[in-house]
């Protein structure tokens, strides 16, 4: 009969592949954190479908989105969809409905943000040729139509991810967040910044 073989030590290695465990997520994330010092903002121009919505706001709480707008209804806030994939993150950015684009613009620039958007059109940037570290308010539009008129001639400049497959264009969830991950890389990347008092 065969004995079962003795339990082997685990090396110092295969412990660190093993996932963090809650108290070692905590660690990780504050010490991000104490690298995030930059300001940055949101609009949201007519996007309406809950799912996006949802997963933009959760975008948004996990990149530290100071103030967020949203240009149209607020119906979506209230869909099962969008509760379903914002996983109630709304509770950790502060969100306006405004009516118009001039509104949301209006908001951003009294809060000290510069409003850029997120389009591709003949005069937009590649996201790593934009400096996203000066106070920016991403704006994204409608899923289908992108920035209305208003917005696209609100806004201060205008960047995009490029692409180089099969598909030409990102589902505008997909697009939030590579440019709110674009913003902070570039803060965590630049000149290093005092750690925050813990």
């Amino acid at each position: 009969m065969n004995e079962p073989r003795p339990k082997q030590p685990t090396t110092g290695i295969e412990a660190a592949r093993k996932p963090l465990d809650p108290t070692g997520l905590k660690r990780l994330h504050r010490t991000w954190r104490r690298q995030t010092h930059g300001r940055l903002a949101l609009i949201l121009d007519g996007v309406a479908n809950p799912f996006n919505l949802g997963t933009i706001v959760r975008h948004a709480a996990v990149y530290k989105v100071e103030q967020a707008w949203l240009v149209g209804s607020p119906e979506a806030f209230n869909h099962p969809r969008f509760h379903k994939t914002s996983m109630g993150s709304e509770r950790f950015v502060p969100w306006s409905v405004v009516a118009t684009p001039a509104e949301a613009l209006r908001a951003a620039r009294a809060a000290g943000f510069q409003p850029i958007g997120v389009e591709l059109n003949g005069v937009a940037e590649p996201l790593f040729n934009v400096d996203l570290t000066v106070g920016v308010a991403l704006v994204l539009g409608h899923e289908e139509r992108g920035l209305s008129k208003a917005m696209l001639e609100g806004c201060d400049a205008f960047t995009f991810a490029p692409q180089v497959g099969k598909v030409g264009s990102l589902n505008v969830s997909a697009a939030a967040a590579i440019a709110l991950y674009e913003a902070r890389r570039q803060e965590w990347t630049g000149p290093a910044l005092p750690d925050e008092p813990s």
